[in-house]
C-alpha cells in the first residue's frame, strides 16, 4: 500500500538558490507578512496548473474546484513550513499531490462503485462516427480508464505526460527516485493502452 504522504526528498536542498528562488522566498515571506496582494499573486501564478493537477488525479472539474480552495488554504497555513530548498511551485505541487492522493483513499469505495457503474455502461463508440462528438467519448474514455490507474503511477503521469514536468521534478514532488518515475509513466502508459484497446475491442 502506498504511504499516505509524499515527502520532500532529503537531496532536495542546494547551495547556490537557482533563479526564481529568491524572487519564492521574497513572495512567501510577504504572505507570511499579512500581505492579501502577495497571495492573490501566488493564487493567480499557480491556481491554473494545480487546478488541472488536481482535476486529472480527481477526475472531476467540480470535486478539483472544491479540493483546489482547500489547498491553498493549507498552503496558507504552510508557508512558515517553506524554506525555499525546492522551487515554490514544486512545494505547492506536492501539497496538491499529497491533498489529492488523501482525497482519493476518503472516497475509495464511493470511486470504485463509480468505476463499476461506468463499466457497465453500454459502449458509445462507433467505428463510423466522427467529429466532436468522437473526440468527446475518446476524452471521457481517457478520463475513466486514468481513474483506475494505481495512485502512484496516476501521479506520476498526470505530472509528466500532462503537466510537462521532466523526471527529476516529478521525482521531487513525489519523493521519489527518477528512475521510478520513469517506471511510473511507462507503466501507466501500457495500462491505458491496454484498458483502451481492450474498451474498443
Amino acid at each position: 500500500m502506498a504511504t499516505s504522504k509524499v515527502t520532500a526528498h532529503p537531496s532536495a536542498a542546494s547551495l547556490a538558490a537557482p533563479p526564481g528562488r529568491a524572487e519564492d522566498k521574497a513572495l512567501v515571506e510577504r504572505c507570511r507578512q499579512g500581505d492579501l496582494a502577495a497571495f492573490e499573486e501566488l493564487y493567480r501564478a499557480h491556481a491554473g496548473k494545480l487546478f488541472s493537477v488536481a482535476c486529472r488525479m480527481l477526475g472531476s472539474p467540480t470535486e478539483a474546484e472544491d479540493l483546489l480552495q482547500e489547498i491553498f488554504l493549507s498552503a496558507h497555513r504552510k508557508l512558515d513550513g517553506f524554506r525555499g530548498e525546492s522551487a515554490l511551485g514544486t512545494w505547492l505541487y506536492r501539497l496538491a499531490t499529497n491533498h489529492c492522493l488523501d482525497y482519493l483513499r476518503s472516497r475509495a469505495a464511493r470511486t470504485n462503485q463509480l468505476t463499476d457503474v461506468l463499466d457497465d455502461e453500454p459502449g458509445l463508440f462507433e467505428a463510423g462516427s466522427s467529429g466532436l462528438a468522437e473526440q468527446t467519448v475518446l476524452k471521457m474514455d481517457l478520463e475513466r480508464a486514468m481513474a483506475r490507474l494505481p495512485e502512484g503511477c496516476r501521479a506520476a503521469f498526470v505530472l509528466h505526460d500532462v503537466q510537462g514536468l521532466e523526471h527529476r521534478e516529478v521525482a521531487e514532488v513525489l519523493g521519489i527516485a527518477e528512475g521510478t518515475s520513469k517506471s511510473q509513466v511507462h507503466k501507466a502508459r501500457l495500462r491505458l493502452r491496454a484498458m483502451l484497446s481492450e474498451r474498443f475491442r
